[in-house]
């Protein structure tokens, strides 16, 4: 739920998910938003009855997004070997790794089809809500209703959007501005006197 958390505070922060899911909290620093919603998700998941079914359906969407990142890096390494990288191993492991992931895979896709129906299924249910908060125009009064439970989910996790470089340097800008404005008044007026 932890480490599940930032990956869903990023995916907010990057446009990927609900905004609301991008608020960290002032003291702590935590995206306390996500946490709860990873609480919830994980508290609907223990009324299923069968826990082995639960794991067939989360180990294989995981490792299909595992599967698929390490094969389009692989790609990335045939197609632009030339490209600047901040780390460099053999890529026997990685292909090793790539092996691993795709036998994982694909034995469920034979063995239990229903899970892994399922399991596609929990994921294909993601699209429309993402289309839904994040990629469609929504019209004002979605708009308000949004607006209205973000504030609604700040003031109760007293949590805030990260402030990004860009912000941080506009303020500091401004404030630059604003002491630069003060200090050269009395210059001015000097100059006006003259």
């Amino acid at each position: 739920i932890f480490a599940s958390s930032r990956l869903f505070f990023v995916g907010a922060r990057n446009g990927h998910m609900p905004k609301l899911m991008a608020f960290l909290n002032i003291t702590q620093l935590t995206p306390v938003p996500c946490l709860i919603i990873l609480g919830l998700i994980t508290l609907s998941m223990l009324t299923t009855s069968n826990v082995f079914v639960l794991i067939n359906y989360a180990s294989f969407v995981e490792s299909t997004f595992i599967t698929l990142s390490v094969g389009a890096l692989l790609y990335l390494r045939y197609k632009e070997p030339e490209r600047n990288r901040p780390i460099k191993v053999n890529l026997v492991l990685p292909i090793l790794f790539f092996l691993l992931c795709s036998i994982l895979v694909c034995v469920p896709i034979f063995t239990q089809p229903w899970d892994v129906g399922f399991g596609l299924v929990i994921v294909a249910s993601g699209i429309p809500v993402y289309f839904l908060f994040c990629r469609f125009k929504k019209p004002a009064w979605l708009q308000n209703i949004f607006w209205s439970l973000e504030c609604t989910v700040q003031k109760l996790c007293i949590a805030l959007e990260e402030e990004t470089g860009e912000e941080e340097e506009a303020t500091v800008g401004q404030s630059k501005n604003a002491s630069d404005e003060k200090g050269d008044a009395p210059e001015l007026e000097r100059l006006h006197q003259d």
